[in-house]
């Protein structure tokens, strides 16, 4: 029997086509495309929510910050930071591309900080995908990546909160799974669905790290990769 990819999944299918919808209204708004996100990739939570991949959702022009912004977290219901590699394409992948044609399609890496507000339970595929994976925000210090290349190799990853390292990873591919077969899943995903992993655009590709559940009165978070930089985020 061959094994059901993620988008055959009718609550995947539906919650697609709903976050798609989404995408074309705000596009057709005058907002810009930036590229794609993935969720819920780690094991447990494959299992929990009965899903054979990770969750594709999408980024635009106005959801991006640059690092050291201020962001009011008024009115949200449980604003989460997630310290992520940006992975920058350079070319159009199509489906079914292999790991060489992915890897080569990695323009670069960049540090990012995701913004999302859990403002539901993450107990059904078709709602999380349809609100677009609760994602608000995602910080990017620059235009272009820090590094060119697919290579995670001498990366030294720190999260910085309350002023004190909170966390850090030597392997900031360990929680999310590898890049290139993200690139890989990402475009599988939107080719399925009628869309195209595009040059130019970014995938956000998970948190190195388990995501932060923001405190009352926190009031900034950082992210320093060496040798790439840094990226950081303040609250008010």
């Amino acid at each position: 029997m061959s094994e059901t990819k993620l988008w055959e999944d009718v609550r995947v299918a539906r919650g697609m086509r709903a976050q798609l919808a989404l995408r074309r209204q705000r596009l057709e708004a005058g907002d810009k495309d930036l590229g794609w996100k993935v969720g819920f990739g780690a094991p447990a939570m494959l299992k929990q929510l009965g899903i054979a991949g990770p969750l594709v959702g999408f980024l635009t022009q106005n959801a991006r910050l640059q690092s050291g912004t201020t962001v009011s977290l008024v009115g949200w219901s449980k604003p989460v930071a997630e310290p992520e590699i940006a992975v920058h394409i350079g070319y159009d992948v199509a489906a079914g591309a292999d790991a060489a044609t992915a890897a080569a399609a990695i323009a670069g890496i960049s540090p990012a900080i995701e913004l999302a507000d859990v403002d539901e339970p993450p107990e059904d595929p078709e709602r999380i995908l349809a609100g677009n994976i609760y994602q608000r925000h995602v910080v990017l210090a620059g235009p272009g990546p820090a590094r060119s290349g697919s290579s995670a190799g001498g990366l030294a990853c720190r999260v910085i909160r309350h002023g004190k390292e909170f966390a850090n990873t030597s392997n900031p591919q360990a929680n999310t799974g590898e890049w290139i077969a993200i690139v890989r899943h990402v475009a599988d995903v939107l080719a399925a669905c009628g869309e195209t992993l595009r040059a130019g655009q970014i995938i956000i590709t998970g948190s190195v790290v388990p995501p932060l559940v923001l405190e009352p009165g926190e009031n900034a978070i950082a992210f320093e990769v060496e040798p790439l930089g840094d990226v950081a985020v303040r609250f008010a």
